[in-house]
């Protein structure tokens, strides 16, 4: 079986002090929609960039069901979560000033549920895309191999 895991690449995950890298978990939301595969991208609070729903981990939840949580909440979807992880992803986010460096573990959701109204709507846009079409979208190179890559067929039963 082929891997999805993309090349490994050096991580930097100190910067200017001692700081901790900071663990997330992100979903990777897929359809099929007239026999094409298609996964769902969401915007950035702030930058509006490109970027899977992804936060931060829940107490209680696994890290499959704090990614559910999150596509919920951010793109307001749901489905059939998957405790097989794809692959992670790295990446800085900016508060207030202050980098914290992220790691993010994506877990795959086949969406049974796209909702018109959810959580952050009005804070985030929504969209469709093929895995190859997100893939340029988004910035994170480890995560745009991922998209890249995807095929459900790969999924763990």
């Amino acid at each position: 079986m082929n891997s999805i895991l993309p090349a490994a690449r050096p991580l930097r995950l100190m910067s200017a002090g001692k700081r901790d890298v900071r663990t997330q978990f992100g979903a990777l939301c897929w359809r099929m929609r007239n026999g094409k595969l298609q996964v769902a991208l969401v915007t950035t609070r702030r930058t509006r960039r490109w970027i899977v729903p992804k936060g931060w981990p829940i107490e209680g939840a696994t890290p499959a069901m704090a990614a559910a949580t999150e596509a919920f909440e951010e793109a307001g979807v749901e489905g059939a979560v998957s405790e097989q992880c794809l692959g992670i992803f790295t990446y800085t986010k900016e508060m207030d000033g202050d980098d914290l460096p992220c790691v993010v573990a994506v877990f795959p959701i086949k969406v049974k549920k796209v909702h018109k109204v959810w959580p952050e709507k009005a804070e985030r846009t929504r969209r469709w895309a093929t895995p190859k079409k997100a893939a340029r979208l988004v910035q994170e190179p480890e995560l745009q191999q991922m998209l890249a890559r995807f095929d459900p067929k790969m999924l763990l039963t």
